[in-house]
């Protein structure tokens, strides 16, 4: 596990604008707090759980920095809190968010282990397990690796019988007031 223990971290120091250039998943782990890991303020190793403090994600709406964190190693972030942009932007891109209280997270940075089980929805670490509240369209997200493309895709039978039948010819249908 690796610990930020800073709260108001803003997508800009996340992945910072230069690097948003690229429109592929990866390659971003290596900008990953860029100015930070650069002028020595910050060490992180890569690790599947990343805890840091409140607000985490606020800023401007950008996928880049959840590819970021996801591409330097990490696949959930423990936080007080989340900008919620940020929330949707990481279980859309499989990144789990998991919102426990402050002095929860500040026990689980400092054992410095944890476990997260999204099907129990609790994170386990040597101080003891604590609940975490997950939507249930979003665990289902999670737990299968699925996107919204992966959604739409879920109902490929009914989307191919529409289609075949010529409901897609019809185009939209709009209605005056």
């Amino acid at each position: 596990m690796s610990v930020l223990d800073r709260a108001d971290v803003d997508t800009d120091q996340i992945i910072p604008k230069q690097f948003l250039k690229r429109v592929e998943r990866t390659g971003f782990g290596e900008f990953l707090f860029y100015d930070w890991f650069r002028s020595g303020e910050l060490e992180l190793q890569p690790n599947p759980i990343l805890v840091a403090g409140r607000n985490f994600g606020s800023g401007s709406s950008r996928e880049h920095a959840v590819w970021a964190l996801q591409d330097f190693g990490f696949d959930a972030v423990i936080a007080p809190s989340f900008a919620d942009i940020f929330y949707v932007n990481c279980t859309k891109n499989g990144l789990l968010p998991v919102i426990l209280p402050e002095e929860s997270c500040r026990e689980v940075a400092a054992v410095g282990d944890a476990r997260i089980d999204v099907d129990d929805q609790t994170v386990t670490f040597a101080g003891g397990v604590v609940e975490f509240e997950l939507d249930a369209d979003i665990k289902h997200r999670l737990l299968h690796g699925l996107d919204d493309i992966g959604i739409t895709l879920q109902n490929e039978t009914a989307i191919g019988d529409f289609e075949a039948a010529g409901g897609a010819d019809r185009g939209p249908v709009t209605t005056a007031l």
